[in-house]
Order: C-alpha cells, then sequence, then structure tokens
C-alpha cells in the first residue's frame, strides 16, 4: 500500500473516531440530565472517560511499544467498544451506566495515542515533523466531528435525545470499520529490558514544565467538554444553536488544521504553547462574564483556533522531539494520562462540586485562572528550551 493509502486510512480512522466523539461528549452530559441525573452525578459519569485515561492508554502504550502490533490493538479496541456499547440500551440506573462507560472508555481511550504513534513515521520528513502532512490527515477528524456536533444537534432538537444510544451504536460501528480498514503491518517488537525508559526524558526540566502546562491548559479546555452544553442550556440556547456554536469552533480548527503549515514557523514551539495558554484565559473569561452577547460568545468560540487546534499540533510535535523511536507510544500515552486523565477527573470532580455550589459560570472563571497557570508554565518551558522555529 503507497504512502498516500496510508494517509488515507489514517484520515478515515480519525474522521470517524471524532465524528463519535462529536455528538458523544457535547451530548452525553444533557442524555444524562434527561434520565433524571444531578448536576453532580452527571459530573461523577462525564469524568468516567477521563478516570479510564490515567492508566488505558499507558497500558496500550506500553504493549504497542513491546508488542509493535498498533494495528491489531487498535481493531480490538474498536471492535470492543462497539459491543460494549450496547449496554447504553438497557436501563440500569446509574452503577451499570458508569459501569458500561468504564468498559467502553478503557478501550477507546488508548486509540488515538497509539493512532498518532502509528502516524509519526508518515508525517516525519528526514526525521522532523512534518505540520503540514500531520494537519492534512488532523483535520478529518475535526470535520467529521462537525459532521456530528450539528447533525445531532439538529437530530436531538427535533426527536428529542431517546436516540443516544443508537448514536453511540453507529458512530462506534464506523470507527471499528476504519480500524479493520488500516494497513495491515506490524513494527519491529522490542523486549522490556531492552526499551528505553521515560524517567530519565521526564527529569529533563523542559519536559517538566511543558507537562505542567499541558496539565493546566487541558484542565481549562476539560471545562468546555463537560459543563459548556449544560451551561448553554442553562441559559435559554436551543440545542441547535448549542450544536452550532460546537460547530463553529471546529470550522475554525479545521481552517488551522489546514493551513498551519504557514503560521507555525512564525514562532517556536515553545512560543505557540504561552500564545496559546494566554488567549485560553482570554477566551474562559469572555464565556463566564459575557456568555449571553453573541458576537463575544463567536469571538470566544473562534479562538479556539489557538487554544485547541495550535496547541494540539504543537504538543504533538514537542513529544515527537523529546519521546522519538522507541518511547513513542509510551510518550503519546503520557500526554493522554497528563493532558486529559488527571485535568478530566480533576475538572470533571470539581467542577460538579463547584457548579453545584456557585452556579456553572463559575466554572468557566476557574477555567481561565487554569489557563493563566498554564500561560506560566509554558514561560518556564520556553525559558529552558532552545530558540527553534516550528516544525514546517
Amino acid at each position: 500500500m503507497s504512502q498516500k493509502k496510508h494517509l488515507f486510512a489514517f484520515s478515515a480512522l480519525s474522521a470517524s473516531y471524532f465524528a463519535h466523539i462529536g455528538f458523544f461528549n457535547p451530548y452525553l452530559p444533557l442524555w444524562l440530565k434527561e434520565l433524571g441525573f444531578s448536576l453532580l452525578a452527571i459530573s461523577v459519569l462525564t469524568s468516567v472517560q477521563s478516570a479510564t485515561r490515567l492508566f488505558a492508554p499507558y497500558v496500550w502504550g506500553s504493549l504497542s511499544d513491546r508488542t509493535g502490533e498498533r494495528v491489531r490493538l487498535l481493531r480490538y479496541g474498536a471492535t470492543a467498544a462497539l459491543l460494549l456499547s450496547l449496554g447504553l440500551w438497557f436501563d440500569g440506573g446509574g452503577v451499570l451506566l458508569f459501569v458500561v462507560l468504564l468498559l467502553m472508555f478503557s478501550h477507546t481511550s488508548g486509540m488515538m495515542p497509539m493512532s498518532e504513534a502509528a502516524l509519526a513515521h508518515l508525517v516525519s520528513q528526514g526525521g522532523a515533523f512534518d505540520a503540514k502532512r500531520y494537519g492534512r490527515v488532523r483535520l478529518w477528524g475535526s470535520l467529521g466531528f462537525l459532521v456530528t456536533v450539528v447533525a445531532a444537534g439538529f437530530w436531538f432538537e427535533r426527536f428529542g435525545l431517546v436516540h443516544f444510544p443508537a448514536w453511540t451504536l453507529g458512530t462506534l460501528a464506523a470507527v471499528a470499520l476504519s480500524a479493520w480498514m488500516l494497513p495491515d503491518f506490524r513494527e519491529p517488537a522490542h523486549a522490556v529490558e531492552d526499551q528505553p525508559g521515560v524517567w530519565p526524558v521526564l527529569r529533563q526540566p523542559p519536559v517538566r514544565w511543558f507537562f505542567a502546562a499541558v496539565f493546566f491548559h487541558v484542565l481549562a479546555h476539560i471545562f468546555i467538554y463537560i459543563f459548556f452544553s449544560l451551561y448553554l442550556d442553562s441559559l435559554g440556547y436551543s440545542k441547535t444553536v448549542i450544536g452550532l456554536l460546537w460547530a463553529l469552533s471546529v470550522v475554525i480548527e479545521i481552517g488551522w488544521f489546514f493551513t498551519q503549515g504557514r503560521w507555525l514557523p512564525l514562532f517556536s514551539l515553545s512560543g505557540w504553547l504561552v500564545l496559546a495558554a494566554a488567549l485560553m484565559s482570554l477566551r474562559m473569561g469572555l464565556t463566564a462574564g459575557l456568555p449571553l452577547v453573541m458576537p463575544v460568545l463567536l469571538l470566544a468560540q473562534a479562538l479556539h483556533a489557538i487554544t485547541f487546534a495550535a496547541h494540539h499540533t504543537v504538543c504533538i510535535a514537542m513529544l515527537s522531539h523529546h519521546f522519538p523511536g522507541r518511547l513513542r507510544g509510551r510518550g503519546q500515552a503520557l500526554y493522554t494520562v497528563v493532558g486529559y486523565g488527571l485535568p478530566g477527573v480533576v475538572g470533571g470532580l470539581g467542577g460538579g462540586l463547584l457548579s453545584s455550589a456557585f452556579g456553572l459560570s463559575s466554572v468557566f472563571w476557574l477555567s481561565s485562572a487554569c489557563a493563566a497557570v498554564a500561560c506560566l508554565c509554558a514561560l518556564r518551558a520556553r525559558a529552558f528550551a532552545p530558540a527553534r522555529a516550528a516544525a514546517g
């Protein structure tokens, strides 16, 4: 299979995976609300996804580094998640729902780190990260997210959220099909004793500050994933408008991924990390302070181009630099654990307690503060990092 077809296969997986995320994450809180769960219970159940990212990605990443069977593991995870999603059709109360989500997310939470690790050799030129080529693959994930977040908004507005389990089954079926379409290749396996350790890398100051910046930046973002739809719903916005506001941020994201090869060389990677965190603090402040002023809310969503898309690409590029070769799978997994697992659990549970006591707007003021801390950490990472341009 040619390299072009390899890239197409990974683009299809990205599109289907984020099509699933595009409907599931924004509307899961609203579905749980319709089922009668309290705000705190919704926070706990939506935090299950992040909780699985504390352990599952590193387990899958280590296993894929050791065996080289990234594609087979991706196929297994996608198929298992599809079968487990059938449990959402049963009315077994909060405990059954918790177990189903825990098992389902344990299989899906390691998929993107393994996919990114498998994709790494296809988006490198002469050993350097190629942001343009990576962006052309990743934008298909954004397109998938865009389609489902808009379509689901219209669907749920008209027919209600009773079809949420059916949407889950359909989108995970697309993920499984895409995983089975991946090229059937196997990377060289490495025995445990032959694998280099990650701790020497983590002890380096720029790496420590990088992960600290990632933690606080994604913590600020987690509040959007869990509480943004609930926040807009509480302010009287319709599900259609909620879906369109999500869609706007993704359209902006797609534009960034398509053209990022032009913009990223303007600053160093660490410089982009600082800018993304600073704009994230501004974005969340606008969302908390002026949510009923539509032009301001639109501007806040438009900042997603930098606060998410640019930030994500920069993180992947920095991971490729710090965790090359046989460290690749575990580096990607650590990024998921530190960047999405820990912040998701802290943000979900902490945000649930905070919003129950002080209202949903308080969550976004906290998000702005977390982004400000991320900016300080990114400045420290920049101080240690050598001055160099971003990969083009």
